[in-house]
């Protein structure tokens, strides 16, 4: 069977794609990843401060000091909802720009918040301003890319996008040489607004006018059926939800481990850059790859090797009476994330291949369900913390033993299949 091709004149479901589009493949991507990277940078970008934040606002518990980046992406996962059937209603477009709007207004508020319970309520809504750049990037590529295309053209953006968290950890330590934790947030509004110019004068609407569905009750419980009963979509959405919440858990406690374990001080952003770069190595190769052995391949023999190192690092961190050796967590871990990078590309675009019909309805579910389960995973593995590896690498271990399990259930117990099915034999109820 063929592999399947990009459609840059013709849209994935076969339709004639919106006119006028401009840009070039490479612009595409790029502005696809740095779309994604609105939604990174307001998490990676903030991470040396943390502590800070907690100091000026008088936080006593430094567990406590996670809430900063929890609520976010709480705020982000809830909204999702809300987005999809609205795109799929009046274009990918304008919600994603009323999305950054609200992204930067924030961001701006967030630079005079007194108090934590307000900066904390300020990032709920941030998240929600970001969500928006969720769902519209997966349906835009959704819209003109499907199968093996789509999850090279993912693959890609996220290399890109990926970039984000080797440069924002030291870009906000820098911000915090010069001036202190507030200018972060006026940073990140200044950024989104770039971007959303971006956006907004070079893409054009995706969504063609005889795709649109009406916003209405039926439609969107009918496109969340869609969503819901299709068991390779909804079993893969999860899977990839465990694999996100060991990210978010890492993202958590990222700044507890390197500077309060190891006491790496300012090397922190250095560390953190060179596990993000491997992410990103990683999901350059998938991109070169997936074609060629297809996205089951390559991402279920990766999740069983992040299981596998996940279980050697735990059994490590319980066999050291102190803290693992950084040389040999730093490079066991980086080996973790390895696999991640090309982990949540391929598991985001098998879930979506056989829902192209409503694009812009799965990706919001998809998007809810992975960012609030994820975020809740994260949540939990990041409270765990007791100064010691211990917690975190449990944690991976047992997310990625449950997403085999899902990807079991998909497969219907059958792993390494080379090809696809098609769409339509992957819809079932």
């Amino acid at each position: 069977m063929k592999s399947e091709l990009p459609a840059d004149a013709v849209s994935a479901s076969g339709n004639q794609a919106s006119d006028g589009f401009k840009l070039s493949r490479p612009e595409f991507i790029a502005l696809i990843a740095a779309l994604m990277a609105i939604n990174a940078l307001a998490i990676d970008v903030m991470l040396p401060a943390l502590a800070e934040i907690g100091n000026s606002l008088g936080v006593l518990t430094p567990n406590h000091h996670q809430y900063v980046v929890t609520v976010y992406l709480f705020g982000f996962a809830v909204s999702q909802l809300l987005y999809g059937p609205i795109s799929d209603r009046f274009g990918r477009k304008k919600p994603l720009l009323i999305g950054i709007g609200i992204y930067v207004v924030t961001s701006l508020a967030c630079v005079w918040v007194p108090e934590f319970n307000m900066l904390l309520v300020l990032r709920f809504l941030q998240g929600i301003g970001a969500a928006a750049t969720r769902v519209m990037t997966v349906s835009i590529v959704r819209d003109r890319y499907s199968g093996r295309a789509m999850a090279e053209i993912m693959s890609l953006a996220m290399m890109v996008f990926m970039i984000v968290p080797v440069i924002a950890p030291a870009t906000g330590e820098v911000i915090l040489i010069f001036s202190e934790w507030h200018m972060i947030f006026g940073f990140m509004a200044l950024f989104a607004c770039v971007i959303g110019f971006w956006a907004y004068s070079r893409m054009p609407e995706t969504l063609a006018p005889e795709n649109r569905r009406p916003f209405t009750a039926k439609s969107i419980i009918s496109g969340f059926g869609i969503v819901i009963g299709n068991r390779v979509a909804f079993c893969y959405t999860l899977a990839a939800s465990f694999m996100l919440g060991s990210l978010f858990g890492f993202i958590n406690s990222a700044q507890q481990i390197y500077v309060g374990i190891y006491n790496l001080g300012r090397g922190f952003p250095v560390a953190f850059a060179a596990v993000a770069a491997f992410m990103a190595l990683s999901a350059f190769l998938n991109s070169r790859m997936v074609g060629r052995f297809g996205m089951r391949r390559i991402s279920q023999v990766l999740l069983i090797t992040f299981i596998s190192l996940s279980l050697l690092l735990f059994l490590l961190s319980v066999f050291f009476e102190g803290p693992v050796p950084f040389p040999i967590y730093i490079v066991i871990f980086a080996l973790i994330m390895f696999c991640f990078g090309s982990i949540g590309g391929n598991f985001n675009a098998l879930a979506m291949e056989p829902l192209g019909q409503v694009a812009g309805t799965a990706s919001s579910v998809l998007g809810f369900v992975q960012s609030l389960t994820g975020a809740a995973i994260g949540m939990l593995i990041g409270q765990s913390f007791n100064g010691t590896t211990v917690p975190m690498a449990l944690g991976y271990f047992i997310v990625g033993a449950i997403a085999m399990v899902f990807v079991l259930i998909a497969e219907q117990g059958k792993l390494f299949r080379a090809v696809s099915p098609s769409p339509q034999h992957m819809i079932e109820k």
